[in-house]
């Protein structure tokens, strides 16, 4: 009787094991999911808009520029894209028509919080009210800014705010440039992984209000054009029992950082000659590093996205065209469609958008939804690829099963991509709710032109010959009185 036992005991060991590795694979397989549940981009009250009266208002009260700096602004201003509806820091604005000189006082640490308060608890407010999940129960935070970076932290901002658990894993990351949202994104999927049946915050805010540059130069003042007031708050689970409720599903995550020297002082916080602290934005070889690094990041990206098939007839596309003695009459590029059926693509620029839609060889409503989101919101660094999101939810474009991808670039150099599945039909835009839709009340005026741009006719006067000869003091002076 005992060595029967013990035949069945040795008998069942190999399938209990079995049993036991298949169960805990099944686990570990589930903390891989991250589902995000909802998110909220942040609308600013109308006050807060930035009309092209005040926009010429903040410009020519900057003392230290000259005719020829405002000619130059005068032609950026005219080719980024903006529109009329544009957000600008409460800081700023409040300004008014005030000179400001290399001895004007920046935004106080003050001023600059409560920019972020407003915000950041903006956003969360509404998050935890159509999610349905409270402060208590999130178990890891984690905020990204581009400029910013205070004590308490971030974090710890919300954590009192919240009154949210002790056991929290927060983190604030500062200083991680235009992709910050992806990189929290990054970071909350890899901390869900260490704990099962978690709840995730990831925050992207910042106060660009304090971060105004004041001088004259030329590489330094670009941002103040076209960065603009905004931020997000995403919800994230690793529960499967969310996987019918949630919005999307991550599939994968990219990310890509050039070492280099040029890629490294593409975009600097430096001062300039006067001792003005600014952003140093090197355009002229920004284009060549952003080329590298997006190349480098979907060589790795695009085999876990693009089927089987399409990269085959890439590599033999390829192939035949470098064994062949002519050249191809089109430039052989990999579809992307074949694998992705959504683009959010950085909205910094115009130009920014053209370089996306002919370097992936997408179509113009591929790159509607960020030429829209740049008219409407301008850039707000790195949140700006969920106004695009919430673009193509107020359009009602997001079916189930479909893929979307999102490609951030900015400072370091880094590209950041990530593609999403779309879990369910969403139908109305920031999670299902009109009133927190911050394109409920004007998404039936787009698409719209975004060449007509208003700039043009308010700022031809700086491109006149008489400003040659007229005293630049005395014409300043004269339009700044219409205003």
């Amino acid at each position: 009787m005992e060595l029967f036992l013990a035949t069945i005991v040795t008998l069942s060991l190999p399938v209990v094991l079995y049993s036991m590795f298949q169960l805990l694979s099944k686990f570990n397989y589930s903390n891989q999911n991250c589902y995000m549940l909802a998110y909220q981009c942040y609308k600013p009250p109308d006050k807060l808009k930035l009309s092209t009266a005040t926009a010429l208002k903040i410009l020519i009260r900057n003392q230290n520029l000259n005719l020829e700096d405002h000619r130059y602004l005068q032609k950026s201003m005219v080719g980024l894209g903006l529109g009329e509806e544009t957000y600008c820091p409460r800081s700023i604005l409040e300004q008014g028509g005030r000179k400001t000189t290399t001895t004007s006082s920046p935004t106080t640490l003050e001023v600059a919080l409560q920019e972020m308060d407003d915000i950041v608890f903006h956003t969360l407010d509404r998050l935890f009210a159509k999610s349905g999940i409270s402060p208590s129960q999130i178990d890891i935070l984690v905020t990204t800014t581009s400029l910013s970076a205070h004590t308490p932290s971030l974090t710890g901002r919300i954590v009192n705010r919240y009154k949210m658990k002790q056991g929290i894993k927060s983190y604030s990351l500062a200083g991680m440039g235009c992709t910050s949202s992806i990189i929290g994104i990054d970071m909350a999927r890899n901390l869900l992984n260490t704990q099962p049946n978690a709840f995730a915050i990831v925050v992207s805010a910042e106060a660009f209000g304090s971060h105004f540059y004041r001088g004259s130069d030329r590489s330094m003042i670009l941002p103040n054009l076209f960065y603009r007031t905004g931020g997000t708050s995403i919800l994230l689970t690793n529960n499967s029992n969310y996987r019918d409720q949630a919005m999307l599903e991550l599939v994968a995550l990219v990310r890509t950082h050039d070492p280099s020297d040029e890629s490294y002082n593409c975009f600097l916080k430096v001062e300039d000659d006067q001792g003005l602290a600014g952003f140093h934005v090197g355009t002229l070889m920004m284009e060549k590093v952003a080329r590298k690094c997006l190349t480098e990041n979907f060589r790795v990206l695009l085999p876990k996205v693009v089927p089987l098939w399409e990269t085959l007839r890439f590599a033999l596309l390829l192939m035949l065209s470098r064994l062949g003695r002519r050249r191809p009459r089109r430039k052989i590029m990999i579809d992307m469609k074949a694998g992705i059926h959504h683009f959010c693509l950085q909205p910094t620029t115009r130009a920014t958008i053209d370089g996306f839609r002919t370097g992936l060889g997408l179509e113009e409503r591929d790159v509607e939804p960020s030429r829209m989101t740049l008219h409407r919101f301008g850039f707000t660094s790195g949140s700006s690829l969920w106004y695009v999101l919430g673009y193509m939810e107020a359009k009602r474009r997001l079916k189930k099963g479909e893929k979307v991808l999102m490609v951030a670039m900015g400072a370091g150099y880094m590209c950041n991509t990530c593609v999403w599945k779309v879990n369910r039909d969403l139908l109305q835009g920031g999670g299902e709710e009109e009133d927190d839709d911050v394109w409920g009340d004007c998404i039936d005026r787009y698409p719209q032109p975004t060449e007509v741009n208003s700039f043009a006719a308010r700022l031809d006067w700086v491109q006149e010959d008489c400003m040659n000869f007229v005293r630049y003091d005395d014409y300043i002076r004269t339009e700044f009185s219409k205003l």
